[in-house]
Formats: structure tokens, sequence, C-alpha cells
């Protein structure tokens, strides 16, 4: 786990902390401890350019609200499915439980377990998948949860079983794809993907910058993602908020925009 995501979870751990300590001389041992939750910065990609911009489209700023006391704000993802955009993120201490948040445009807030499952399990993950990060998406039939293999370049596909409310790995899946071509200072601790209606994509950042990254496309005839494939292969950020939490980032495709998120400290 990098820096910017320790310095993140341990001051979120720092804050409630305080608040349970705040609260303990005064309040019965039922009462209910505030979760501070950071925000959303939100870009949008600037059609004809290469650059994603910081509240181009986009409300720029988002509360997450009702989450858990242990959510893992360093492990997080996100996705559209056609009519809501998902955040997830994983409980703190745990590799195969995610929560659940959907955006209410009444409230203009993430909410946790809003038109949701609150909670889901992932299941079947190979050995060596790495669970310090995640990404996931929508592709207009099937949610798909995706990690990275420890081992290798690849990353191994899960799908949401609605039978179970589980995420299977596998299932309904090409279980493993490798990513090729990559630059040789692509970060993939700082990876995210989405799908647009047309092609899978995945993102990573170059090398230790924060404002440009690095697309790849699926390419169904070798099953891998390829580097520039189907794919503007740089991308730059404008208009960083400076509250931006860099080390990590989520995207997705709502049908109209392609959309890039920070968290913020």
């Amino acid at each position: 786990m990098n820096t910017g995501k320790r310095i993140l979870g341990l001051g979120m751990l720092l804050v409630s902390l305080m608040l349970i300590a705040c609260g303990s001389d005064n309040k019965s041992d039922d009462s209910v401890t505030a979760v501070v939750a950071p925000s959303l910065n939100q870009a949008a990609w600037v059609s004809g350019t290469a650059v994603y911009q910081f509240g181009h489209n986009s409300i720029p700023t988002i509360k997450i609200t009702g989450a858990p006391n242990d959510v893992d704000w360093t492990r997080w993802a996100m996705l559209h499915d056609g009519s809501h955009y998902r955040l997830y993120f994983f409980a703190t201490g745990t590799n195969d439980t995610i929560y659940q948040f959907a955006f209410n445009r009444a409230t203009g807030d993430y909410e946790f377990g809003y038109n949701s499952i609150p909670e889901m399990t992932i299941t079947g993950a190979p050995a060596d998948a790495d669970p310090s990060s995640f990404a996931m998406l929508h592709d207009g039939t099937d949610y798909r949860l995706y990690m990275r293999s420890l081992s290798s370049s690849a990353i191994y596909q899960f799908a949401f079983n609605r039978a179970t409310s589980d995420y299977e790995y596998g299932y309904r899946s090409i279980a493993r794809m490798d990513v090729t071509g990559a630059p040789a200072d692509t970060d993939f601790d700082r990876w995210g993907m989405l799908h647009d209606g047309s092609v899978y994509r995945f993102y990573a950042f170059k090398g230790t910058l924060d404002n440009q990254f690095y697309q790849f496309g699926f390419n169904a005839s070798t099953q891998d993602y390829e580097y520039g494939h189907n794919s503007i292969p740089l991308l730059t950020l404008d208009q960083i908020p400076t509250d931006s939490d860099t080390s990590g980032f989520a995207m997705l495709h709502d049908g109209l925009d392609y959309r890039f998120y920070f968290l913020n400290m």
C-alpha cells in the first residue's frame, strides 16, 4: 500500500477514535459513533481532447453518507449500470466483503444501501489475487469486479451472481486476462476500469505523476488488455482539486460522459 493510502486510512481511523474518546464521558454504551467520510471530486473527459477536467459536465464534489464504521476508505471502485451511479468500498480487515452505495439525485449524495444490496461477498478468488485494490464496471449485462495478480500482469474477473448475491470468480467471465504493452513507467498500484458501451477499458497512472494516466482497451481477438488499443494512449487531468487523494482513483461511463474520481482528504 502506498503512502497516500496509509495517510488517508490512518487519518480516518484517528477521526473515529477521537469521536469515540470525546463522547465516552457523556454518552451511553449504545450511542452511535459518527463516521467522517471523504467526498468525491469528479472530472469528465472533454470531448475531442485528451483531457479530463474537474467540474466539466459534473457536480464537482459529492458527499458520501451513511457509511458503516468499518469502511476501508483506501480500497474503492465505482460503476454506472445504466440507471444508477454506484460506489463500493471494502470492509476493513476483509478481502471478500464490499459495501455498496448509490447516488441519490434527491439529496445529491452517495448513500450507503440506497437502491442497493448493502453488503456483498467476493468468492473463489485465486490465491495470488491482490486485494489491496479493485475495479468494477457494468457492461450492459453483467456487474463485473476485477483484481490484479500479484505474480503477473494479469487481471482476474468476477461477475455478480443474482442467485447468490455474490461476486464469483470466473462466473459468466473470461477468468484471467493479461495487460500488455504497458510503458515501463506504468504505476499498476493506481488503476481503474470502465465499459463505455463498446469497449472494456483499463487505466493506470504514468509513473509518479498525479495528472497523467495511460489507457488500454480489450482486444477480443487476443483476449488481452492492450495499451492504446482503440484508445487515446495518454490522458491528462486538468484543474485537480488540491484536497484530492491521488493514491487511488475510479472511473465510469454513464452513457454520455467518461468520468474520473478522486476521493478528497
